[in-house]
């Protein structure tokens, strides 16, 4: 019988596996990648029902194990693996950086680097004394200077704060 049949023409389940094609005696019905399938010995493992560690009794509440982490939550450490800044250490995080929640960075004009600099400039302002008087680093003031404000984590409070010294916007 070829692989992948769905059992024999004679309706009674068959014989062979549907998963690998094997002939078995000892068939049993696995759901594999959302199929219901009758599957053999070997391709039992397959079973999503026996990878969710749950019973087979069609209740999925209590499949999963609660010390495992959900789907979503492997993607998520995934995804922050693969950041190259990732270290395992969150805590730099919560202290540098801005908390868009409580100083959210508004949509900005196009060039509103450019705009930034000239203004600076027409207000005589070095960028060192800038920062100082809005009591901001200097690397904060350069990333927008830059175009570089969403990149360096800059807060809408600094945009605002330009705006109101040097008398431009840079918000739409």
């Amino acid at each position: 019988m070829a692989k992948y049949s769905t059992g024999s023409s004679s309706g009674g389940g068959g014989t062979s596996c549907e998963l690998c094609g094997t002939e078995s005696d000892s068939l049993r019905r696995a759901q594999v990648a959302g199929a219901e399938l009758e599957v053999c010995p070997e391709c039992a493992p397959h079973d999503d029902a026996q990878k969710r560690g749950g019973d087979r009794g069609g209740s999925r509440s209590g499949g999963r194990r609660t010390d495992e982490p959900s789907r979503k939550q492997k993607a998520a450490q995934n995804v922050a693996k693969a950041n190259p800044v990732w270290d395992g250490d969150s805590e730099h995080w919560e202290e540098e950086g801005t908390n868009y929640d409580d100083d959210p960075l508004p949509y900005l004009v196009s060039e509103y680097g450019s705009a930034v600099v000239e203004a600076r400039r027409e207000a005589g302002y070095q960028r060192e004394e800038l920062a100082d008087e809005l009591g901001v680093p200097e690397a904060d003031l350069l990333a927008v200077e830059q175009g570089r404000a969403t990149q360096a984590g800059i807060g809408g409070g600094l945009i605002a704060a330009l705006e109101d010294r040097l008398e431009i916007t840079l918000a739409e």
